[in-house]
Formats: C-alpha cells, sequence, structure tokens
C-alpha cells in the first residue's frame, strides 16, 4: 500500500502545527519549513480545514492552527479523510472485474492487510508524531517553542 503525497503533505503540516499548538502560523512558514509549494499546501490545509483539523484566521495575525489538541487527532482518521481511495487490487473494489474474485484468496489476505494497517494507525494520534520535540523544532527550523 501506498498513501498519496496529499497525505503525506496533510501530516507534515499536522505535525508542524502540534509543534507550535498555541499560536497561528502562516502555510508560507510550512511551505519554507518542508521545502514545498504553497499550491500543494494550501490545498491540504483547505481540506483539513473542512473535515475539521484546522482553524483558519484571515487578516493580520492570522493563519493557521489545530483545531483540536494533537492526542484527538486520530491517524487513522486522517489517512481516511485524505485518501481517495484506500483500495488496492481489484478484487476488494466492489466495482471490480476480475475473473478468479470468486475463488482467489488475495482479497482475504489483502482485506486483512489493510484492516491490520488501519487498526495500526487508530491506536496511534497526532501526539505520537510529536516525538522527538526538541530535534523536530531543530529539523523544522521552528526558532522557540511558545508556552
Amino acid at each position: 500500500m501506498r498513501l498519496t503525497r496529499f497525505t503525506d503533505y496533510s501530516l507534515h503540516v499536522l505535525i508542524y502545527l502540534g509543534l507550535q499548538q498555541d499560536r497561528q502560523v502562516t502555510v508560507r512558514c510550512i511551505c519554507e519549513a518542508y521545502g514545498t509549494s504553497r499550491n500543494n499546501l494550501m490545498k491540504v490545509v483547505s481540506l483539513l480545514t473542512r473535515m475539521g483539523y484546522l482553524e483558519t484566521k484571515r487578516g493580520p495575525g492570522g493563519g493557521v492552527r489545530l483545531a483540536r489538541p494533537p492526542d484527538q487527532i486520530n491517524l487513522a482518521d486522517v489517512i481516511r479523510d485524505t485518501e481517495d481511495d484506500l483500495v488496492t487490487v481489484e478484487c476488494i473494489d466492489e466495482e471490480g472485474k476480475c475473473v478468479i474474485t470468486p475463488v482467489c484468496r488475495l482479497q482475504h489476505i489483502i482485506s486483512n492487510a489493510l484492516n491490520s494497517f488501519i487498526k495500526t494507525l487508530e491506536a496511534h494520534t497526532l501526539q505520537d508524531l510529536l516525538e522527538p520535540e526538541k530535534a523536530l523544532f531543530q529539523l523544522l527550523n521552528i526558532k522557540t517553542k511558545v508556552a
């Protein structure tokens, strides 16, 4: 299974904002930290805002921030909300047309693997991704933590 770049960017945005929970952050700051295009991150921020993960504020002093604490943002939910399709092979797709699906064992094996993947993600929150905090601050060039 491979997650899309959109989901990867979504997790990056959430990590960055999770490290700076007490302040508004501009999309530009996030772009600079990750070396990502503003265009891509604007789409990510827009979706994450619509899904209730982020809050945005326009104007001077505006920016984006987490809408809820990191320990209340489940990774499985983020993956489900940002991935268009978790179907990995045709036989687990309701509209699949593989001729051997009625007898193929792959469908069961892949379904179990996908369920295990989701179950593992369900056991973790954004908070789990915010360690080691000091190293993340350094790598993302975040100068200070606002308390």
